[in-house]
């Protein structure tokens, strides 16, 4: 009898596959214009640096949601809520394929990044509360997945669209996944009373904290870089403006009886553990996603549909290992799953440090194993014990804070890898050319060699010189771009390692004797 009452009911899983279509949805929408982006500017009239913002617009607006949404629930019910998203995203996401401005594209963009930000967790709470201990594991590998998958299969699912049919369909084929998750969601979920007091009660001070300090903050690491950090007047205002907002969250701890980011949860060491890990990790796989395809387009010349084919191998381990690790999580000690996984996912960057100008997408196939099964045992864990270090109550609260450190590693690596990247590769494509003076020997030699074998292709000397100095050119800009993106996956793997001691203070939950499902069961 009490087996029987333990297990999940069909409906439970349907709301549990409800969660997870629109986490899918959510997360995809991150990268799939990255692969359309040039169709898309040429569409709208946009310049390169204007439509990095059709990305920024849709991170900036997510990351504030991500936080807002365990009180949003509190506030109009679980099912209305995501019936609202649902319905608002697949709105916005129409807005966007139709869109012929920049301003109607990042409005939209803005748009689908708020209702998909409120997506992400709330899919993790559904999990929680709908789903019995000894099924969480199944629930949060599902969850898991589509965490890591959703980012590798957007610039995929994007190129081809953009390349076989049109740039509008990175939107489009949101609406009938959109119609999809309404039906699930009003069969899964109960209908639920709003609570309009929570509203008017609300904690608005750490609202407009949380509004102004994570979009200002989203903007200053997205365009820190591009316009030379405290140089810009924008930038350092921006700044400021971060710092006032925080100022402003940091108040509502003290001032409002139920802050709307619940710091006080960070006073847990098991909680703060898997914060700080989830902060590196997210770091790690925004930072990966952004540089081996950057290397196969600059280095090797692939096409961005090339490139994806190359990032989904990572996403094979996650299929492979998918039976087996409900179990796993089950059974085996989180901190040894975690310290495993960030070990493997530290070498996985180790691999790639001996990068070349002959590198192909096959020398990179070994390294996309080691990191996906990396992924996945690392952030499985990560999942169940955030929610397994604090109560049922807290779990909508330590969803959000969660994901929200996920993407902001992810926006922190971003801008520091950014940095980084500039900086060295200035310094390298220096020490190269200080390297070949007049002097140099076996610079003059490979200077003479290509200009005469210009010279016998047609043309007189002095246009062969020309074209064999700025072949040497092409080569020092290449030659230095290798050798700094074989430092930067040295330095990820380093940070990650770096994580290895809080893994030591994550917590296994265990399964209690007579342990009851909660009343939505």
């Amino acid at each position: 009898m009490t087996e029987s009452h333990a297990r999940a009911s069909a409906v439970d899983w349907i709301a549990v596959t409800a969660g997870a279509l629109g986490a899918l949805m959510a997360t995809l929408d991150i990268s799939i214009t990255n692969s359309a982006l040039p169709q898309i500017q040429g569409e709208i009239g946009a310049t390169g640096t204007e439509g990095t913002w059709i990305s920024t617009g849709y991170l900036m607006s997510e990351i504030v949601m991500i936080p807002l949404a365990a009180w949003l629930t509190r506030v109009f019910g679980l099912r209305n809520f995501l019936l609202g998203n649902a319905v608002l995203f697949t709105l916005f996401s129409v807005m966007c394929g139709l869109s012929n401005s920049l301003p109607m594209m990042v409005a939209g963009r803005i748009g689908q990044g708020f209702t998909g930000g409120a997506m992400i967790p709330t899919a993790q709470t559904i999990i929680r509360t709908r789903l019995p201990r000894e099924q969480m594991p199944v629930g949060m590998t599902i969850f898991g997945l589509i965490v890591l998958l959703g980012p590798l299969l957007g610039p995929v699912l994007g190129g081809w669209l953009a390349e076989n049919i049109s740039w509008s369909w990175c939107f489009f084929v949101n609406v009938p996944v959109g119609f999809a998750l309404v039906a699930l969601l009003v069969t899964g979920l109960p209908p639920e009373k709003s609570h309009w007091e929570s509203f008017l009660k609300a904690d608005w001070l750490g609202i407009a904290g949380l509004a102004i300090g994570l979009s200002s903050l989203t903007v200053v690491l997205e365009e820190g870089q591009r316009n030379q950090w405290f140089e810009s007047s924008e930038i350092v205002m921006l700044t400021c403006v971060t710092a006032f907002g925080f100022l402003l969250i940091a108040l509502s701890q003290f001032t409002a009886k139920k802050p709307i980011v619940r710091l006080s949860l960070l006073r847990n060491p098991r909680y703060a553990s898997v914060i700080l890990i989830v902060f590196a990790v997210g770091a790690g796989l925004y930072c990966v996603s952004f540089l081996l395809p950057q290397f196969l387009s600059i280095v090797a010349g692939y096409n961005a549909l090339q490139s994806g084919s190359i990032m989904l191998v990572s996403g094979v381990p996650a299929f492979l290992i998918m039976p087996v690790l409900p179990r796993l999580l089950g059974k085996v000690d989180f901190r040894v799953l975690v310290i495993t996984g960030l070990l493997f996912f530290a070498a996985s960057c180790l691999l790639d440090i001996s990068l070349t100008a002959q590198s192909v997408g096959r020398d990179f196939f070994w390294s996309q194993i080691l990191r996906g099964f990396g992924q996945m045992l690392a952030m499985m864990p990560l999942n169940q014990a955030s929610m397994a270090a604090v109560s049922r109550e807290e779990s909508g609260d330590a969803a959000g804070l969660y994901n929200m450190a996920r993407n902001l590693g992810g926006s922190v690596g971003l801008a520091i890898l950014g940095t980084v990247i500039d900086r060295r590769n200035d310094f390298h494509t220096a020490a190269i050319r200080e390297s070949l003076t007049a002097n140099s020997v076996i610079g003059q030699e490979r200077i003479a060699a290509s200009a005469a074998n210009f010279a016998a292709q047609g043309g007189d000397i002095a246009h062969a010189k020309m074209q064999a100095l700025g072949q040497l050119s092409m080569q020092i800009g290449q030659q230095a771009i290798v050798m700094t993106y074989s430092e930067t996956f040295y330095v990820l793997a380093i940070a990650l390692l770096a994580c290895l001691p809080l893994a030591l203070l994550l917590k296994t939950p265990r399964a209690q004797a007579g342990e009851m499902p909660s009343a939505g069961h």
